[in-house]
């Protein structure tokens, strides 16, 4: 690969463990509008497959029966997004093992850091402030966002954008994900891949990465992984 010159991270799952916050937001969100509704862990689990929020509620209406037309999905999901913000708040929520060495050491070294989420912007604005105790901006040069794309994951789009922002060809730069779906949109986009699946992603197929670790740290550092993105 060219010369590595930035990271690219995706932000659920991957930054930190992040799903179970979200679940009990979308819960709290559905109690609040008294739909009656209540996603275990495994009905989350199979809807994660799905990319986006809004996305996830269609699909469970759709296994319901709901008509499409009979509820306000985005007025739901940005009630869900106000419980996930303040959940955020609330604090506790570390970083998965190896991140902030990772990006301490991009950093030092002159890389740029880069964030390309399904997520919306709010949700990583509430992450960042939970775990770095800053805005988006001033942890990561550049942020892409899933609800800047027409697309959302596996589909290229959100790198495609995060890549454009950058203003870097693919091949200068490392994605890192926890997620078939993640891979397979940092793949289409032509991004090296480096894989550690999260509590809601062990299991997936990451066929194509560059490596599939435990955990971020297990990568050595960024020495590790700049070795593995030439590989």
């Amino acid at each position: 690969m060219a010369d590595l010159a930035a990271l690219i991270f995706d932000v659920d799952g991957t930054l930190a463990e992040t799903e179970e916050l979200h679940r009990a937001a979308f819960n709290a969100a559905f109690a609040e509008a008294g739909l009656g509704w209540n996603w275990s862990q495994d009905d989350y689990r199979r809807l994660l497959k799905t990319t986006g929020g809004k996305e996830r509620i269609a699909v469970h209406m759709s296994e319901i029966g709901a008509t499409a037309g009979s509820l306000d999905i985005p007025a739901l999901h940005k009630a869900k997004t106000a419980h996930y913000t303040a959940l955020m708040a609330a604090g506790g929520l570390p970083l998965r093992a190896g991140i902030a060495d990772l990006m301490a050491q991009a950093r030092a070294a002159g890389l740029r850091l880069a964030i390309s989420t399904t997520t919306s912007r709010p949700n990583v604005e509430a992450l960042c402030h939970a775990c770095f105790g800053a805005a988006g901006d001033d942890v990561f040069d550049i942020i892409a966002a899933g609800d800047e794309v027409t697309t959302k994951k596996p589909a290229p789009d959100v790198y495609q954008l995060a890549l454009e922002r950058l203003g870097l060809p693919a091949s200068s730069c490392i994605a890192l994900e926890d997620s078939r779906n993640g891979l397979l949109s940092a793949q289409a986009a032509g991004i090296p891949c480096i894989v550690s699946a999260s509590v809601y992603t062990a299991g997936d197929d990451f066929t194509g990465a560059r490596a599939v670790v435990a955990e971020f740290s297990d990568l050595g550092g960024l020495s590790g992984l700049s070795r593995l993105g030439e590989n």
